[in-house]
């Protein structure tokens, strides 16, 4: 019979699973706690956050819940930054992060799928939620935006004959 903090903190680790959408696997070995401090008010913006877990207890919730296996994402030392919004951004600044500090992405757990470290990186270079939404509104924008610039267009021309027109009279007489 397992004990109760460790059932309590396994339970903990469900709730995290059941209200994101991905996870995203790191390494924190040598951050300090003013670093981590950092890194979690950022991911806190995004409205992200960093757990640190226990490798056994993601393993027992991931095979309840019939996940593939994790693999080396659960190696070392294991922090967890997870989101339920888009966890492309929080990818994208947990590489930006990784930059300047010794944290280091492990992988991912994404839509049901693991990815590894490179194929992480790779998601995380792709445009996000808001950046493809702009980007089709922009799309949606340019036909009707290029109408009006054609019929500004006509309207200018017909003014500048008709200016050279008045001026052309002008000289003649």
């Amino acid at each position: 019979m397992p004990q109760q903090y460790k059932v309590d903190k396994a339970k903990n680790v469900e709730e995290i699973f059941e209200g994101s959408t991905g996870f995203i696997f790191t390494d924190y070995r040598g951050l300090n706690v003013e670093k981590i401090t950092e890194l979690r008010k950022e991911l806190a913006k995004m409205d992200s956050k960093l757990t640190v877990v226990k490798n056994n207890y993601v393993k027992v919730v991931a095979k309840e819940k019939k996940y593939p296996e994790l693999g080396e994402n659960l190696i070392g030392p294991t922090a967890i930054a997870y989101s339920n919004k888009d966890i492309s951004e929080v990818a994208k600044f947990l590489f930006k992060f990784s930059k300047d500090s010794v944290l280091h992405v492990k992988g991912a757990f994404i839509d049901g799928q693991v990815f590894n470290a490179t194929e992480i990186e790779a998601f995380s270079k792709l445009p996000g939620r808001n950046q493809l939404i702009a980007m089709l509104m922009a799309t949606m924008n340019a036909p009707m935006q290029n109408f009006v610039y054609a019929c500004n267009d006509v309207i200018g021309r017909a003014v500048r004959v008709l200016n050279a027109v008045k001026e052309q009279k002008e000289k003649a007489s």
